[in-house]
């Protein structure tokens, strides 16, 4: 391999970085996992030229690697590979993983066809498309919020959050936004800040949360929701790198403790028209109706995708009535008790947060999800319910999915996903995780025997 040969970026990155010995291809599957291939640097330059093989189906995989043959993707149709290739700007260093660089790849659309019909990625990219329909861009970013845990399970294998070395406080202690719990956990935080610099990831503020060892992080804004996506997903796979090199695990479950706050996914959303204005903006003489408008959009689609937002069975713990955990479409300004918070401040800044999600759902499928409520909203100028004053999450409205099975029906009959979604992907997300219950199911869990025995 010589310089004259190498694609651009790789060859510009090997210059910059000339000890590297191995390229990470990388892209994400259903539940948010890195997946894909490493190389060794003498046949990176592969990665370009020829693409990244590997199944089709990667994409419709459980959360342990099941493949259920839905929709005919796997076994019944031979379990072909599709062909991924570099998305252009995204090579970086792995500073967790010596010596190693990455990549990400997406798989390119089969002959003549426009994507890959269950790839969650394309999904949104379609989805974003038809606000150009609009004459609208949609501007996001996303917070995730996680917890550091003791990589140790006790006798009931049970995990724990990590100990501070520098504090014998116990780990549990609720110490929201606690700069000495920031402090204690400062070197890892840094490191965490430091891998997201050197691959491109634009966070933000680190905030100590509710849990013990509970933390979340903030991500700048894009006109781009495809990469705002791409970006929650590199912090997820940056924070559990940085989190083992220091002997720990990290956990983007929505509820690991019973008795401590759950992880959230949060989608913070503003629209801008043709001419660069928010349209959301209460200086402009349409703002506050373009608000309601892409609020009651939320509030008519949340039922049918509360699935995608709360993707397994751990996901609905964290649904609770005075618990700062959405339980209803309520939405309010500078309200944490809602739905859709509609954050302190107005003018170009005014935008909505979308509150819903847990933390280890899928972002392209979450942002995808939430889009389609804000372009159904504003395409069809609905009316959003009054807004919440006080305390809007007292009482979890009935109507709402907070089971799976529920939030799974609700889902895969939705003709409203099926026209943003694709006409084949709700039914087809609904067949996955049903199957992947079902498996979860079938061992007889420890508290069947504490309860029946």
């Amino acid at each position: 391999m010589t310089h004259a040969t190498l694609p651009p970026e790789l060859d510009a990155y090997l210059a910059a970085h000339p000890g590297t010995r191995f390229l990470d291809a990388v892209m994400f599957d259903l539940c948010g996992t890195a997946i894909g291939k490493r190389y060794p640097i003498r046949d990176a330059a592969k990665v370009w030229t020829s693409g990244v093989a590997f199944c089709a189906g990667i994409t419709t995989l459980d959360a342990l690697g099941a493949c259920w043959d839905v929709e005919g993707i796997g076994f019944s149709d031979g379990d072909p590979d599709a062909i991924s290739y570099p998305i252009p700007g995204t090579v970086a260093e792995v500073p967790w993983q010596a010596d190693t660089a990455q990549v990400l790849i997406a798989p390119a659309p089969p002959e003549g066809m426009a994507q890959w019909w269950f790839d969650p990625r394309s999904i949104l990219a379609g989805v974003v498309a038809r606000f150009a329909d609009l004459g609208l861009t949609p501007v996001t970013a996303c917070e995730l919020e996680f917890y550091l845990v003791d990589p140790a399970r006790d006798a009931a294998g049970r995990i724990a959050p990590a100990r501070p070395a520098r504090s014998g406080r116990a780990p549990e202690a609720p110490r929201v936004l606690a700069f000495d719990k920031l402090d204690e956990w400062a070197d890892i935080l840094a490191e965490i800040d430091a891998a997201c610099i050197a691959q491109g990831v634009p966070a933000g503020a680190a905030t100590a949360e509710y849990g013990g060892a509970q933390f979340e992080v903030n991500l700048g804004h894009l006109p781009d929701p495809v990469r705002a996506a791409d970006h929650a997903l590199m912090l997820r796979r940056i924070v559990k790198g940085v989190a083992n090199r220091h002997g720990l695990d990290a956990t983007f479950m929505s509820k690991p403790f019973a008795d401590q706050s759950g992880s959230g996914l949060h989608i913070h959303l503003s629209v801008l028209d043709a001419e660069g204005r928010n349209i959301f903006d209460d200086r402009l003489p349409m703002g506050d109706a373009m608000l309601g408008h892409a609020i009651a959009g939320l509030q008519a689609t949340t039922h049918d995708a509360m699935a995608i937002f709360a993707p397994n069975l751990n996901a609905y713990r964290r649904f609770a009535p005075n618990q700062f955990v959405p339980v209803n479409t309520s939405w309010g300004t500078n309200n944490r008790s809602v739905s859709f918070r509609i954050p302190a401040g107005g003018g170009a800044a005014r935008r909505i947060e979308h509150r819903i999600a847990g933390a280890e759902a899928n972002p392209y499928l979450v942002m995808a999800a939430v889009l389609a409520g804000i372009h159904h909203g504003l395409s069809q100028r609905l009316a959003p319910t009054p807004p919440s004053t006080g305390n809007a999450g007292e009482e979890a409205d009935p109507d709402m999915p907070l089971k799976l099975w529920t939030a799974l029906d609700r889902l895969e009959g939705s003709a409203l996903m099926a026209e943003y979604l694709g006409p084949r992907y709700p039914a087809a997300y609904a067949t996955i995780k049903r199957a992947e219950f079902e498996a979860f199911m079938a061992d007889v869990l420890p508290r069947e025997y504490d309860w029946y025995l």
